[in-house]
């Protein structure tokens, strides 16, 4: 699809919907770590992935987490900077499942899966299995749940679709939280922006384990509220990115089998 003009106003609006939330929505201080702040608006990334694509989603989310993190009340503050891609990441997973680019979600998802095992939080792996699980039992359900939603769509949208946009958006505010996880056992975050050793670390990641997958249920609830009358008024319109959703090629092989 070609970026037009309604696209690029629906960026805009969308972004400048993302700092007009971050103004009235609470947010959720990080366990042990008040300098990390859970944006609860940064659930309407999912929206955005859902709307305007996987890609200007995930572009409109990361100008709309600039615009919160650089204007009043925000304030440039390093703690935040890092977690900058997480909405991104979010709108770019849920619009990829949603828009039936469900393997490029997977991979990513994984990917970063993959990569926080290899920090040095979790090293030497055989010592700090037990950081792995804590960190990542929720983001591997989330990952897993990715083919269900794409095998299963047909039971999973019936009625008002809202356990199927539960699921999608529970899959992307956790690949969110899982980018935010990753970044923050980096060294250059965990030592260098929060002047912490890697022990610390370890403590934090084990200090409340469920605690942060019962937030991302929350959002994924909030936007769940938000995705299905919204979606519904917007299905079949140009007002989508494409045409062809997930959704859309179930109703079109209903279609088929009715005049078969």
């Amino acid at each position: 699809m070609k970026l037009t003009s309604r696209n690029v106003a629906l960026a805009a609006i969308f972004a400048a919907l993302y700092y007009v939330l971050s103004l009235i929505t609470p947010y959720i201080p990080a366990i042990a770590v008040p300098e990390i702040k859970i944006s609860l608006e940064a659930l309407i990334a999912s929206i955005f992935g859902l709307i305007l694509g996987p890609y200007l989603g995930s572009l409109t989310a990361f100008i709309g987490a600039i615009v919160a993190w650089s204007l009043p009340p925000g304030n440039m503050s390093p703690y935040g900077l890092p977690f900058l891609l997480s909405p991104p990441i979010n709108a770019l997973v849920t619009g990829l499942i949603f828009y039936r680019k469900w393997k490029g979600s997977f991979l990513i998802f994984s990917l970063l899966v993959i990569a926080f095992v290899f920090t040095p939080p979790v090293q030497p792996i055989t010592e700090n299995f037990y950081i792995a699980i804590a960190v990542l039992f929720d983001k591997i359900i989330a990952l897993l749940l990715i083919l269900p939603c794409v095998k299963f769509t047909k039971k999973l949208s019936a009625g008002q679709g809202s356990l199927f946009y539960f699921l999608l958006t529970f899959i992307g505010n956790q690949s969110d939280n899982m980018w935010g996880s990753f970044i923050f056992a980096t060294p250059p975050v965990y030592e260098g922006i929060f002047g912490m050793s890697v022990d610390t670390v370890r403590f934090l990641f084990l200090a409340s384990p469920f605690a942060y997958p019962a937030i991302r249920l929350i959002q994924a609830f909030i936007a769940t509220l938000i995705a299905v009358p919204l979606m519904k008024t917007l299905e079949g319109t140009p007002w989508l990115w494409q045409r062809e959703t997930i959704l859309s090629a179930l109703n079109g092989k209903k279609q088929q089998q009715s005049l078969a």
